[in-house]
């Protein structure tokens, strides 16, 4: 076996391929469309070239609010060696400024991926183009970082901000032009005990408490500061809920980028978090009618007051006084006011507190009141808040937002004390108003007290209980957010064009002919519509993307810790998703949604499917993935609640289902839980996953004779290792995964091999008794097929390779084909057509065009899968039948969806010149 550092890959010609195939502008002409769908901008026309990459605004045009961005390019190999310099250009041939670093590297040494950081208000282009080989123009006002002792100071320009090392603070001090905006930035978080007693429960408050502050990157484009940390209570010593907070600062920004990581690591039976949130106190100097209240509605709704109101009172201002407020300009002098006014301000009421509530999906409410102590009135109310806030006056103030603000409800924007010297500013991201955060398991055994027992209830409800196991503590949740420091109270139109900001970050992307050219993330192929059967392939494909996401919007699958997750099946007769129903609820990844809808996005570059599979991507590995504690390492199976399910295994939380965002993204939280992910096979010393099914004797717990699958884990823990080695050059990591690959294809029956152990120290498997023969239908659909496809191109073993190619041309083969090559029948096997895609791998890998035709009958026979018709025609149901009008299919499964989907991208790209004629 060695390591290629010749690419055995022609770039030219497969450049020469994507731009060949049917331009997506004639696909979005003749594509037929959900009514739900906004298409996507069309990808940047042009040639295809090894050294520049077409770069377009993800969501298309111009961005109105440009706070600064980073995104990920990918690289042909054998092209670009580290160090190369990267220029970005616009349409007119202007260099733009811009910072580069490598986030993945070729087997040879060549850049794989790159990411880039373009400065605020920079690239005010509908297209760019990034080429390798150029300098790029410098900042104009660079980022300066400067360390000290006891903290870090922040110089991007527009402002200075001061980061402790130690203290409850965050962030110490935000300064604009010589003044202090804001302070004291802090985490705090509110929690009670159980809320089923009786009587009044008391709270307990808890703030942050820094214990490690580290420069990521330093400009000049760009700096990044981690902040990690844990909340300790108020009053007591107590320290949990441990956390992680990225501060990114672009070059010329008036804003701030922080994302925020957090672990439950308390007890769910007495620890009920009731808030959780940031604060900053602001600082003001105006007067009271100079100071303003800004809450971002729906899309570009606007609530805008004053903390002292001059509009609709008994005497008049002045027409020009009205005016200014209303627009958060100064309102000048009160000796200029009307007198009858100007005498008697201190007789209106100043407004010092304000709560915007998103308690639900479908409505927020907005209310204030003078000062604690007095009551609260409404003041408004909406849809979905966009989840900005302002508080500020005429000389400057802060605004904070948080992005799926609504779809992540319950959450609030607090303003407090507005109408004294010191305002706080805070955004929930678990609302104080909101009932508390009860993550306790949903019942209590039903008398399960053996496997046998558990054995039984998986029998009925499908789900795998076991008394213990359905925990939440080691769950995490990542939430962004983003802050303004204003000189003045921003214009309406502005702030309606910062929430935009806030929901949708501003993204610049590489069209998908790039991507593809440069042979990425194993095979997959652009949308062809020049036959008659993959154009209706094609037409399927979209209509099943389109109606996940209407499942998404008509069955609310929104809240803190739900957004971005699927259901796994469809209650025809209740016509709901089985969310109560065991392993038919929540589906958490299982058979890759997430895979479906990054390799659905590489294909059509559209925007739509990328904030889909985004926030799936932050959901499953956060939520459905522990972090710490016993379980470490290990996601959870489908359940009712996420963490519901006594399967901990790593083929939930698997790094394949995370590696495409990183590196489009440059995403450093999702790069720490890759990361995590390298030692997982250890967490098989502490749990056996089949301990409910082995026969025999318990597993060994030595590390070095551990039982660990060839399918879901060995293919997780092979992405895990992937990533870390093409993103480091680990050649530790290497070694173990090459290891792995050489004794898998040394194995006396390859990936059929029923019985084998694993060195966890050298990767190394060796049989264990007699070599039997084992097969799982399970095996290879959670992320085995990519990441076995793309270690076949990267690493050269003989073994291995025709192991693998063995495995994939046998699953579906005739039982006379299994004996004759393995000695016996592998019997009825699940998920044929989801394994169309293995036989047209095979059929690629020989040049066999009887195994491409057979991967096509497979496809097209459906078998456990979607038949090729029109299925996307849903009922529609509304009145008594349903809570709320809902577009339903009994058929509609995420298992099924998500396998279809992989299939068909797959089969297209290895088997599409044998697409069969006359079966449309």
């Amino acid at each position: 076996m060695n390591i290629r550092s010749v690419s055995r890959r022609q770039f030219v010609k497969v450049g020469a391929l994507a731009a060949g195939a049917l331009p997506l502008r004639q696909l979005a002409a003749s594509q037929p469309m959900e009514e739900s769908f906004k298409p996507s901008p069309e990808p940047v026309p042009g040639p295809v070239s090894s050294h520049r990459a077409q770069l377009r605004w993800l969501e298309g045009g111009i961005p109105r609010v440009r706070p600064g961005t980073t995104w990920g390019v990918s690289w042909p190999e054998g092209i670009h060696p580290p160090g190369t310099p990267f220029g970005l250009r616009d349409p007119m041939g202007g260099e733009l400024p811009l910072q580069s670093w490598p986030t993945a590297y070729w087997p040879d040494g060549s850049l794989k991926w790159t990411a880039h950081a373009l400065p605020a208000e920079a690239g005010s282009a509908e297209t760019l183009e990034l080429v390798a080989g150029a300098n790029p123009a410098a900042a104009g006002r660079p980022v300066v970082v400067r360390t000290r002792p006891d903290g870090i100071e922040i110089d991007i320009g527009v402002m200075t901000v001061r980061i402790p090392r130690s203290g409850n603070a965050l962030i110490e001090s935000l300064v604009r032009d010589g003044r202090e905006i804001a302070r004291d930035g802090r985490l705090v978080a509110l929690a009670e005990g159980d809320p089923d007693e009786s009587g009044k429960v008391g709270q307990e408050a808890s703030e942050s408490v820094l214990s490690r502050t580290v420069v990521e990157q330093d400009g000049p484009v760009r700096a990044v500061v981690k902040l990690e940390g844990s909340h300790r209570l108020v009053q007591g010593d107590r320290t949990w809920l441990p956390f992680v907070v990225r501060l990114y600062f672009y070059a010329g920004a008036a804003s701030i980028r922080l994302v925020h990581s957090f672990v439950y690591d308390g007890d769910e039976h007495r620890d009920f978090i009731r808030g959780l949130g940031i604060r900053f106190s602001v600082p003001l100097t105006d007067e009271p009618h100079d100071r303003h209240i800004r809450f971002a509605g729906e899309g570009d709704g606007l609530f805008g007051e004053a903390v002292r109101g001059l509009t609709g009172l008994r005497r008049d201002p002045g027409a020009a006084v009205r005016e200014a407020q209303v627009a958060g300009l100064p309102t000048g002098p009160v000796e200029d006011f009307d007198p009858r006014v100007g005498n008697r301000l201190h007789l209106i009421p100043a407004w010092g507190d304000f709560t915007l509530a998103q308690l639900s999906a479908d409505g927020f409410q907005i209310r204030k009141r003078t000062k604690a102590g007095h009551g609260w009135i409404p003041a408004g109310a909406g849809r979905r808040a966009s989840g900005l806030a302002y508080i500020g006056g005429i000389s400057g103030g802060l605004s904070l937002g948080m992005k799926d603000f609504w779809q992540r409800h319950p959450t609030q924007l607090d303003i407090r004390n507005a109408d004294t010297g010191e305002a706080r500013l805070t955004l929930w991201l678990w609302a104080p108003d909101a009932p508390p955060m009860d993550l306790r398991f949903y019942h209590d055994g039903m008398g399960m007290e053996t496997h046998r027992d558990e054995l039984e209830g998986l029998e009925i409800t499908y789900e795998d209980y076991e008394e213990g196991f359905g925990t939440p503590h080691g769950k995490a949740r990542t939430s962004e957010l983003m802050l303004w420091v204003h000189d003045a109270t921003p214009a309406r139109e502005q702030f309606a064009a910062m929430a935009e900001t806030v929901r949708t970050p501003p993204l610049l992307a590489a069209a998908p002919e790039h991507l593809h050219a440069c042979v990425v993330f194993g095979p997959w192929s652009l949308p062809d519509r020049g036959h008659p059967l993959k154009a209706r392939i094609e037409t399927m494909h979209d209509r099943l993307l389109a109606s996940w996401m209407n499942q998404v919007e008509q069955h609310r699958w929104y809240g803190f810790w739900d957004y971005g997750d699927f259901m796994h099946s469809y209650d025809p007769d209740r016509k709901v998703w089985r969310y109560d129903v065991g392993g038919f609820a929540w589906a958490n990844s299982e058979l890759s949604p997430d895979l479906w809808l990054w390799y659905a996005y590489l294909r059509s570059g559209r925007a739509d499917v990328f904030r889909l599979a985004e926030a799936m991507t932050r959901h499953t590995g956060e939520v459905d993935v522990y972090h710490l504690g016993r379980f470490k390492g290990l996601g959870t199976r489908h359940n009712v609640q996420h963490w519901g399910c006594s399967a901990k295994q790593v083929r939930i939380s698997t790094a394949a289902y995370r590696r495409i965002y990183y590196f489009l993204t440059a995403d450093e939280r999702v790069g720490d839980l890759m990361r995590d992910l390298v030692d997982s096979d250890h967490a098989f010393t502490r749990l056996d996953p089949i301990r409910k099914i082995r026969r025999g004797p318990p597993p060994s717990t030595d590390p070095e004779r551990l039982s660990i699958g060839l399918g879901t884990d060995w293919g997780s823990l092979a992405a895990a290792w992937l990533a870390e080695w093409e993103r480091t050059g680990d050649t530790i990591i290497r070694d173990k995964l090459v290891s792995s690959m050489r004794t898998i294809g040394a194995l006396p029956h390859g990936f059929f091999t029923r019985d084998s152990t694993f060195n966890a120290h050298s990767g190394a498997f060796t049989p264990a008794g007699e070599p039997g023969i084992g097969v799982s239908h399970l095996s290879a659909v959670f992320g085995l097929v990519e990441i076995a496809a793309e270690l076949i191109d990267l690493v050269d073993d003989e073994g291995f390779e025709r192991a693998w190619v063995e495995y994939c041309e046998l699953f579906n083969a005739s039982g006379s084909e299994q004996e004759a090559r393995l000695g016996r029948s592998l019997g009825r096997l699940n998920l044929g057509q989801a394994h169309s895609r293995l036989t047209a791998y095979a059929g690629r890998r020989r040049d066999d065009a009887r195994l491409l035709r057979r991967a096509w009958e497979e496809f097209l026979g459906a078998a456990a899968g979607l038949p090729l018709r029109e299925r996307a025609a849903f009922n529609r149901q509304e009145g008594p039948a349903v809570l709320n009008p809902v577009e339903e299919t009994p058929w509609m499964s995420c298992n099924a969806s998500s396998q279809w989907g992989l299939a068909a991208i797959q089969v297209l790209a290895l088997a599409g010149d044998h697409a069969p004629e006359g079966r449309q």
